[in-house]
């Protein structure tokens, strides 16, 4: 089948309208080159996971990231890396051998340029009318600093569209890159597309702007690298079933190296009769997680919620049929905001006996008693703070509870069912300090640039609220960077 050749010509096409896109369009535009953007997303639903989001940002000010945001990553940075090629990194960049520059692991200059340019991307956006304050999170306890866009994601992309359109840089919806297209010396010429109204169509550009999220919207990619328990998770707001893994794809298919831990993604505790975006429940702290067996399987209260959600997460999915309770007394009545931790719009299961409330949750009942009895039992006494990790611990316990160990004995008991919600994959391209995006010798490949979720820099654990920040950040990088390719003969 043939392509229809657009006869516009651009020299630079986004693909992707969530922050990374949004923000790689207007800062390629304001650096003199002409765009495109494309989304396979229809209008009334265009900004991806950020449309969702309430876009928590890992700084301590406008100006200033997190104190352990270089660490945080870094620490999450590839398991049992080699010691020799670490090494090799200290050299100039230059220098590195080419299996040293496409390690899949975390690049230490590309950490670093992120630090860096975090504070200057809010200003920038800052200009076009977005507004940061101090964030009141859904998280009881916190371990580090948070500012959001008043409005979360949503702002964010709804002010970089009007800014974008108000410049009369086009956006084409319900259009999905299919491909990319390139010269005999490996550049970049162009993208191949499927347009709902135009057909199969080729778009001609100096650079391609992959920034069209991960893969949690494919139930294939999903399957070969997370394994068969994937059936049991979900996207976790409506904007990442748009995202089905092509730009990572099709961009792999010309030679690209990847980075990220493409077996993990970045998991949220949700209730999964919503349909309510991020319906998370943070409050599973102060309860106690069962399974289907009646049984608790993992300590809920390691430290700080924040911190800890995602490893909690990842043990639900591993139960079976990838599902867990959170099991509380109503004693959660008397802790303050407690019911901000709690999003879902659904209600709990309640009962007034231990008994009823497990024919509700369809788990034996004389399993969930002995449970109950043998955690109640190991509960001690003590001082209990909602507000930080109180050290109120589980004696003989096993899994042990580390905090907020108090008794199940006050009626009504609630449960909420929660599975594993895919907030976004880790799996990614591997891409340098400009966002150009690394060839399986560390060069880049002349032309191609990633951002957001579709580039790699997740390895472990999520480090929190910093993931609008990448799609920020190294979206406009790369819009910077790729608008100087107007110039050049490649």
């Amino acid at each position: 089948m043939g392509f229809t050749y657009m006869l516009d010509r651009h020299d630079v096409l986004v693909v992707g309208t969530g922050v990374a896109g949004l923000s790689a369009a207007l800062a390629a535009h304001q650096s003199g080159a002409s765009v495109l953007v494309i989304d396979r997303a229809p209008q009334d639903e265009y900004g991806g996971n950020t449309r969702y989001t309430e876009a928590f940002l890992r700084m301590t000010d406008m100006d200033s990231v997190s104190d352990d945001f270089e660490e945080r990553f870094l620490e999450n940075s590839g398991w049992y890396p080699d010691p020799v090629m670490v090494s090799e990194m200290a050299s100039d960049r230059e220098n590195w051998p080419s299996i040293v520059s496409s390690l899949p692991m975390n690049d230490p200059d590309v950490i670093s340029r992120f630090s860096e340019r975090a504070g200057p991307t809010l200003r920038w956006l800052n200009q076009v009318g977005i507004k940061f304050e101090t964030a009141s999170t859904p998280f009881l306890t916190t371990s580090t600093t948070r500012l959001a866009p008043i409005g979360g994601g949503y702002a964010i992309v709804e002010a970089l569209r009007e800014e974008l359109i108000r410049l009369e840089v086009r956006i084409e919806y319900e259009t999905t890159a299919t491909g990319l297209i390139t010269k005999d010396d490996g550049s970049i010429s162009g993208l191949l597309c499927d347009a709902k109204d135009k057909g199969r169509i080729c778009l001609e550009a100096k650079a391609v702007l992959l920034c069209c999220g991960g893969f949690e919207g494919s139930t294939e990619m999903l399957s070969r690298y997370i394994g068969p328990r994937a059936s049991f998770i979900r996207p976790i707001a409506r904007g990442g079933f748009y995202n089905k893994g092509e730009g990572i794809r099709m961009a792999i298919d010309i030679g690209a190296s990847v980075s990220g831990q493409f077996g993990l993604f970045h998991a949220e505790p949700m209730d999964p009769r919503s349909g309510k975006p991020e319906a998370a429940i943070f409050g599973y702290p102060y309860g106690i997680l069962i399974n289907k067996m009646g049984n608790r399987f993992v300590d809920e209260a390691r430290g700080s919620v924040d911190a800890t959600y995602e490893r909690v997460t990842r043990q639900i999915m591993q139960q079976p049929e990838g599902l867990a309770y959170a099991l509380f007394d109503d004693k959660t009545t008397d802790i303050p905001r407690f019911s901000t931790s709690i999003r879902t719009d659904q209600p709990p299961l309640e009962a007034d006996s231990i008994l009823s409330l497990a024919g509700q949750m369809n788990i034996p009942s004389k399993a969930l008693e002995k449970t109950i009895s043998e955690y109640n039992r190991c509960c001690l006494d003590g001082s209990f703070e909602f507000s930080k990790p109180d050290g109120l611990a589980t004696q003989g316990l096993t899994p042990s509870k580390s905090n907020w160990a108090r008794p199940i004995d006050r009626q009504p008991y609630r449960a909420y069912p929660m599975i594993a919600g895919n907030v976004f994959t880790f799996g990614g391209l591997k891409v340098d300090p400009d966002a150009r995006v690394l060839n399986q010798d560390g060069r880049p490949i002349p032309g191609l640039y990633a951002a957001g979720e579709t580039m790699g820099i997740y390895f472990n654990d999520y480090v929190g609220s910093t993931s609008v920040l990448r799609g920020a950040t190294f979206g406009k990088l790369a819009g910077e960077h790729a608008a100087d390719r107007r110039h050049s003969n490649q």
